[in-house]
């Protein structure tokens, strides 16, 4: 299935950035990651042309973590349209600014890519309106200037334009039959949930890490926000979820018998 130019926008295109997401973000020696390294150090794999030495074999050197993170375009746009193609190597007195501002950046198009799902679902028709007004205004904030983007209030965005989430949801999940299960905010790591029917449930926020979901029944179940980190997806149904991610999706377990929505793609280690 196509995808609307909008989404086109918010997918990652790493050739158009300049490694931000190996330079501006810190990680930890983990399961994730091999070793340490603190916010706006460049990443030992990172080349001077700003691909990944070892993009090709990142989960067997021990950077799965790598594979999982999913910017939302929020690279491109940063190094393209902020700084206007002035990298930091070129140009390092742009560094510290550049670093702050693309997680602002990344957030705003989190944001984008819920409203521009929401904007496609016919559930959601009556607040279609409200929907395109949210998505136009923080459209138009990601292309403010570098000083701009630093000085947002981005909780109280993410406040605003959670309320449109939720009763997008809501219209969502009301055509659903039967009573629709409510694990808002649920600690289920662990759960074993094999063959639950969640059709239609309340996912968002809900801790599934490590949960068994196998076979289980997700379709148009709310995800947004979820954890689902070596959650067992083989073989469940996530027909209609609404507000799943990429990351999401790379964080769990899966096969070719999960059945995932069409704007998102299989991961490659299922």
């Amino acid at each position: 299935m196509s995808q609307p130019r909008e989404a086109l926008d918010l997918l990652s295109d790493c050739a158009n950035c300049f490694g931000l997401c190996c330079v501006a973000l810190p990680f930890a020696r983990s399961a994730d990651f091999a070793v340490d390294k603190d916010a706006g150090k460049p990443c030992a794999n990172l080349r001077t042309d700003f691909s990944c030495g070892i993009h090709a074999n990142l989960r067997e050197r021990g950077f799965s973590g790598c594979t999982v993170f999913d910017c939302f375009g929020a690279g491109q746009k940063v190094s393209q349209v902020t700084f206007d193609g002035r990298d930091w190597r070129q140009a390092p007195g742009t560094a510290r600014q550049m670093f702050d501002v693309f997680p602002v950046m990344r957030q705003l198009h989190e944001l984008l890519w819920y409203l521009n799902e929401a904007l496609g679902l016919p559930a959601a028709r009556s607040i279609r309106g409200d929907l395109r007004r949210a998505y136009d205004d923080v459209d138009g904030r990601t292309r403010g200037s570098a000083e701009e983007l630093a000085a947002l209030n981005v909780p109280a965005i993410r406040a605003e334009v959670n309320e449109l989430l939720l009763r997008t949801s809501e219209l969502v999940r009301a055509r659903v039959p039967g009573k629709k299960k409510n694990h808002r905010g649920a600690d289920l790591m662990g759960a074993r949930l094999k063959g639950a029917d969640l059709r239609g449930a309340n996912l968002r926020g809900a801790y599934l890490i490590a949960a068994n979901l196998e076979n289980a029944d997700l379709r148009d179940a709310d995800l947004i926000g979820a954890d689902l980190r070596d959650a067992n997806l083989r073989g469940a149904d996530l027909t209609g979820s609404i507000f799943l991610t990429q990351a999401q999706l790379n964080a769990a377990k899966g096969d070719a018998a999960t059945k995932i929505p069409p704007a998102l793609t299989r991961p490659a280690h299922w």
